[in-house]
């Protein structure tokens, strides 16, 4: 299985990238070790950000300007980091929910990216980061049908399963022992991409027990 950007999106917005982590891993609850270190960087995140200087992260920030180059709203559809930081200067609190989610979401909060990750056993054939046109939808995780239309999203034989917004439920990461496609979604190039996803395979070590981890940067 191979990730690759359809050449409408590079054509659209030049410096789109992904970071991909290949790994398999038993996805469990988190541990306590991994829940203090997730609250730890939330209570110094809340203190870092205010509203108003969370869209002026440089990741944030990209990812704002590509989906407003691409025809979507920023603001209708808020990319995973900027939603998620939001709730944490809100001090609204962030969903537990397992272990490779709950590393997929400290990275994102940490570094500005959004991320996704995705169970490879529901994908078929080849992956392709699209804009699927007006009218696309599919069913999001914990928010019912979704429009996808003028967005980034990943494409597969079967049709879209995530985007930096939105996942869908298809290629939801669940409890037990699961091959993971983990995709952080870059708007300003891929150099941004190395010491974050070197950051997540550490943290896939420590928290998840992982021993094995392919990176890759996909331009």
């Amino acid at each position: 299985m191979t990730f690759t950007i359809s050449p409408a999106i590079k054509q659209c917005w030049p410096e789109t990238a992904l970071g991909l982590l290949l790994y398999q891993v038993q996805v469990a609850p988190s541990s306590p070790q991994l829940l203090a270190q997730f609250d730890q960087t939330v209570a110094s995140l809340a203190q870092q950000y205010t509203l108003d200087t969370i869209a002026k992260h440089p990741h944030i920030a990209a990812t704002r300007q590509a989906y407003k180059a691409l025809g979507a709203s920023p603001h209708e559809h808020r990319n995973a980091a900027e939603a998620m930081l939001r709730r944490v200067v809100k001090q609204a609190g962030l969903y537990h929910i397992n272990n490779v989610v709950e590393v997929n979401n400290l990275i994102s909060i940490s570094s500005g990216y959004a991320i996704g990750s995705y169970d490879l056993d529901q994908l078929q054939g080849q992956v392709v980061l699209a804009c699927p046109p007006a009218g696309a939808r599919y069913e999001g995780i914990g928010k019912g049908s979704l429009s996808i239309a003028h967005m980034p999203v990943l494409t597969d034989d079967l049709g879209p399963f995530g985007n930096p917004s939105s996942n869908s439920r298809r290629a939801m990461i669940q409890p037990g022992l699961r091959r993971v496609a983990s995709v952080l979604y870059a708007f300003d190039g891929a150099e941004g991409l190395v010491p974050w996803m070197q950051a997540f395979e550490e943290a896939l070590r420590t928290h998840c027990g992982v021993s094995s981890v392919t990176q890759q940067r996909i331009e």
